[in-house]
């Protein structure tokens, strides 16, 4: 028996560990190269659609001269994007954050080709003619395709190629906003579903490689430099406002979104349609308010230095709103962050001149926060998203409070995420939170049975029938032993099978014959004393075991116990309990401290 406690561990060990970080350095790398390709066909795009050049400079659409032509390009790129999607690939359809989570948990994280070369050339049609959304969902998906393809082409588990998908993804973040904490953070609250180091520390790794990478394609400057000065004590009660009406504001634009989607799912035509009509709304509301096309980098920047006055704000707000809710419902290709910061900004900006406890330009970068962290359903990600942008260390404490009352607020409003509800709708259900589990917790030597019931390997199977599986019958199955030394386990279904054929007289010789004998050729399923639950009830469920010996080590196959399922569901009823017994070991006095309250009578 061991009694030494070496094999239990924080974290488990993983020799692969290595070799795949190594891979989603590269893919880090390579996520780079990409979001660089997607914003300069962003670029190209808009000086195509808008001016007729031939150019990569970065240009607003908002200078365009076209007049009311403008209503026009959008159209066009819906058109051609339907088409893309109708006869290349239906997956760059959406923003890119829904699809990637389903590749990664419906779809063993495998990826095509076609999505890393159609994702961010359809991107950037539809933001190059207009299209309000951002560059960063079509780069998670084209960086998580990349690495996802870079994994195919190795031997890789399923668990490893999502690892290197979301380090792809990640980096691709990364790369576009240049905050590289941000981009782990939404990885672990979005799209790893668990915290190991086997997946954080290759994804962290892409994440820093792009953020270094990032330096010779796009300087190191943060993307909306910001100061503001030290919050006042007031402010927790506007950041309670603030968050409130962020989380409101979230739902709606939520709620919005699929109600559009259903109203497109009604009409009489083929969803490769769709886009063009949701570039007709678009067009419209380019025409209205002109700063509402396209990406938007530029407003939101103005937003967040008071450079907007409140009525252009408002009118931006509505309008944005509005085009993007149409836009994304119609099935195009467009990320939500960007959309999302320029609809909180300007939220912000309209409450920075009435909520009390700072200077009016924090509110758009507090409201900002805390709109994405809600619609998003990942609030660590929003608060450090906004620090990362900004590099305002003031404003922490207030997008913490604010966007975590906008979380709470959405949590309890809706049932799902802007990005859960999409692959809800396709018939999968994603839950979220996430533990550790009780199994993992434990190990085999902390739940075995040490006094074990055992049969002799020379006892035979005819014998063993009679004496260990008759009406006194204690367990299903029973470890078979010669000097200590585990050869095996017999259960009743074996020796039943052995019985039953008996008429035939190999079969009846088999019976008489020592279970040493009958066991000799067979490898015997065990555990290891430093083995964890988990890893063993998932041996027990392949193998349709009930029990399971615990040996010393595989090379003396010495018994030292048993496990059972029954040992197993002891740990989750002690998981249950935890979770749902409620109990008071102290009581308060008050009023008189001699008054002493009777005792607690239980009912019945």
């Amino acid at each position: 028996m061991h009694s030494d406690d070496s094999h239990k561990r924080d974290f488990s060990t993983n020799a692969r560990l290595p070799g795949i970080s190594a891979l989603a350095a590269v893919i880090g790398a390579l996520a780079t190269l990409a979001a660089f390709v997607l914003l300069s066909l962003i670029h190209g795009f808009t000086n195509l659609f808008f001016f007729g050049q031939l150019s990569f400079a970065d240009r607003s659409p908002a200078l365009n001269t076209l007049g009311a032509w403008v209503i026009v390009v959008p159209v066009v790129g819906g058109l051609i994007v339907g088409m893309m999607a109708r006869f290349g690939s239906e997956k760059i359809r959406g923003h890119g954050i829904p699809e990637a989570i389903e590749a990664i948990l419906f779809g063993k994280s495998r990826m095509s080709p076609k999505v890393a070369v159609l994702k961010p050339l359809s991107s950037g049609i539809v933001i190059g003619s207009g299209g309000p959304f951002g560059a960063e969902g079509p780069i998670i998906m084209t960086g998580g395709a990349l690495g996802s393809l870079v994994a195919q082409c190795v031997r890789v588990t399923s668990a490893e190629r999502k690892t290197l998908l979301v380090a792809g993804a990640a980096a691709g973040m990364t790369a576009v906003f240049g905050t590289p904490v941000a981009a782990v953070l939404l990885a672990v609250e979005l799209l790893l579903f668990e915290w190991r180091p086997r997946s954080f520390l290759p994804v962290a790794l892409a994440c820093a490689v792009a953020g270094f990478t990032r330096a010779v394609f796009f300087g190191t400057a943060p993307l909306f430099a910001l100061q503001t000065s030290p919050p006042q004590a007031v402010a927790l009660f506007s950041c309670v406002i603030a968050g409130l009406l962020s989380g409101a504001l979230a739902s709606g634009l939520s709620a919005a979104l699929y109600k559009v989607e259903d109203l497109f799912g009604r009409l009489p035509l083929h969803w490769s349609w769709w886009p063009a009509i949701g570039g007709l709304v678009v067009g419209i509301g380019g025409f209205i308010e002109p700063r509402a096309l396209g990406v938007g980098y530029d407003v939101i920047g103005d937003l967040l230095h008071q450079h907007i006055v409140v009525q252009v704000a408002v009118a931006l707000l509505v309008v944005k709103a509005i085009m993007w809710v149409v836009a994304l419902g119609s099935g195009t290709s467009g990320g939500v962050l960007a959309p999302l910061l320029m609809l909180g900004a300007g939220l912000g900006t309209v409450l920075g001149h009435v909520l009390p406890g700072n200077e009016p330009a924090l509110w758009p970068l507090v409201c900002m926060a805390a709109t994405l962290g809600a619609t998003l359903g990942a609030p660590l990600t929003a608060i450090v998203f906004a620090f990362g942008l900004t590099h305002d260390a003031n404003a922490l404490l207030p997008l913490l409070a604010a966007t975590l009352v906008a979380h709470g607020f959405a949590t309890v409003v809706m049932k799902r995420s802007i990005m859960t509800e999409k692959i809800a709708r396709r018939g999968y259900h994603i839950y979220r939170e996430y533990g550790v589990d009780p199994l993992e917790r434990h190990y085999a030597d902390e739940v075995m049975t040490r006094d074990v019931e055992s049969i002799d390997a020379s006892l035979s199977a005819r014998d063993a029938l009679t004496h260990y599986f008759g009406p006194t019958q204690k367990h299903r199955a029973w470890p078979v032993v010669r000097d200590g030394v585990v050869l095996g386990v017999v259960d009743r279904a074996a020796l039943d099978a052995l019985h039953a054929g008996g008429v035939d007289g190999a079969l009846d010789q088999a019976l008489d014959q020592p279970l040493g004998k009958l066991l000799a050729r067979r490898v015997p399923d065990v555990a290891l004393p430093e083995e964890t639950c988990r890893q063993i009830a998932t041996r027990l469920a392949v193998h349709g075991l009930e029990r399971m010996p615990v040996v010393s080590d595989r090379q003396s196959m010495r018994l030292v116990g048993i496990v059972s399922r029954s040992d197993f569901v002891k740990l989750s009823l002690s998981h249950f309990e935890e979770e749902t017994k409620k109990e008071r070991f102290r009581r308060i006095a008050i009023g008189n401290p001699k008054r002493r309250f009777p005792p607690v009578r239980k009912a019945g």
